[in-house]
This record gives C-alpha cells, structure tokens and sequence, in this order.
C-alpha cells in the first residue's frame, strides 16, 4: 500500500470554501423594503413644473414660477401681457400695483407621506405653498405684522393674482384660472409646503365652502377623488382666511431659490 499522502490542490479548497458560505448565506432572509422613488400621479397634476422628482421621503418640484394666464402685470412685449380694467375679488374694481412678473426659480420640498404636526408652525410671508401651474400660494396678510389682506385685493388681476415688489407672482385667494380653466371649482389646486393637498371653495357635490365649516388652519378630513381613503386637505373661500388659518397643520417643508 502506497503510503504517500496526496497533496491538496489549495485553488481548489479555495473555492470549496467559498461556495460553501455562499450557500450558507443565501438562508438569510433580506428584509430590506426597497425605497421607491416613483413620483405619485397626484403630483404630475403640478403641470407648471419644470421637473418633480421623489427620495421617497419628500416631492421636489421645481418651477419658474410664471403664470401660464394672461395678465396686466407681464411686460408689455410679453405674448401673455393683457391690459385690464375690470372686477376683481370681491367684486372690487381692479387698480394696478407698479410691480412686473419676473421669473422666480424656486425649489419646493414638502412630505411624500404628510402627518399633523402638533406645533401647528406659523405660515410665513413669502411662499406657503405651490398651485398646478408652478405658481406661488401666500397665505393671508398683506405685509408684516399680520396687515390685513383688504388693502391688497383691489390689485389682483382678473385671474386673482399679483406679483410683489421683486416681481414674484402669487395668489393669496382662489386662483379663478385654476379654478374655470384648467380645473373646476372643486378640483386640486396645490399643495402647502407641510404637504397637504389644497382644493377650490367647492366640495365635489357643488357645496360652496366657507371658513365657518373647517377648522382653524382652514381645513378638514373626507375623501376626495384624489385621496378616495380620504386625507386632511385646504380649501380656498371667499371669506378670510381665504387659504390658511393659524398655521400649517403639517410640518413644512422648504422652498428655496
């Protein structure tokens, strides 16, 4: 009997070893849920963007911020520029502000999955939020020291909206090209920074909204063709606060230039 021992090819245990723990790792269950980064279909509704993409923590909308509507206040080289001299809000005979439209490129990020924040944080002046078609919503004060908004009605154009010193267009009210145009008076405006969807100051059976019927930051919970499991959601009125009461019911996100 040959007693020389066989020499052991170490390329070889090599690999049996590494297809071994191959096999013993592939028991291990992964639980990682994967993050999708797939942007919702409501939001593709936000038509005035220049993009709208998802982390699948926050909606990043980007916009130019200019109205897609004819108005008094673009240039008057501009293709959308329309001298006017009519009714606005309220019925309010219309006087032009000295401010032009100019192109605002803003970054908007709010909450993929929306919740109520207990602080209830105070909306600033400036942007609270976006409409569908990229432009900016103000909430109800006029200017610092919370003035009231009266004094600014009489400046809004016939599709109810105005821009401020630097040129920002916005609406503080319902903005009627939404809501005649594109859209109807029940439809999906936009979304606050905190994430909550806005709609017209009509509910879907063609019931007129009023402040009296929602709560202090001028909204409520009921399913709507968007949210058919239902979800809190603002509503424009006629009366103030118009868009938003004592403050985001969310936690806000940020917009940024």
């Amino acid at each position: 009997m040959d007693s020389q021992k066989t020499p052991i090819n170490k390329l070889a245990l090599a690999i049996f070893i590494t297809m071994s723990l191959a096999s013993c790792n592939s028991d291990d269950t992964d639980t990682t849920t994967p993050v999708s980064t797939e942007v919702p279909a409501v939001y593709k509704k936000i038509y005035g963007a220049t993009s709208i993409t998802s982390d699948g923590t926050y909606i990043t909308i980007k916009t130019k911020n200019l109205p897609d509507h004819k108005s008094p206040y673009y240039a008057a080289g501009n293709a959308l520029y329309e001298a006017y001299s009519g009714k606005t809000f309220s019925g309010v005979n219309f006087a032009k502000n000295p401010n032009t439209i100019a192109e605002y490129n803003a970054t908007v990020k709010i909450p993929l999955n929306p919740k109520v924040d207990a602080a209830h944080a105070a909306t600033p002046l400036g942007p609270i939020g976006i409409a569908l078609n990229g432009v900016a919503l103000f909430n109800q004060y006029a200017g610092p020291n919370n003035q009231a908004l009266t004094g600014e009605i009489a400046s809004f154009d016939k599709y109810y909206g105005h821009p401020q010193n630097t040129g920002v267009y916005h609406y503080h009210v319902e903005p009627l090209y939404l809501t005649t145009v594109k859209s109807t008076k029940s439809g999906l405006m936009g979304f606050l920074l905190d994430g909550f969807p806005v709609y017209g100051p009509q509910e879907e059976n063609g019931t007129t909204v009023t402040s009296s019927m929602l709560d202090a930051y001028h909204g409520h919970t009921h399913p709507t063709a968007d949210y058919p499991n239902g979800i809190y959601h603002y509503h424009f009125t006629a009366d103030a606060p118009y868009l938003n009461g004592s403050g985001y019911y969310g936690t806000p996100g940020t917009i940024t230039q």
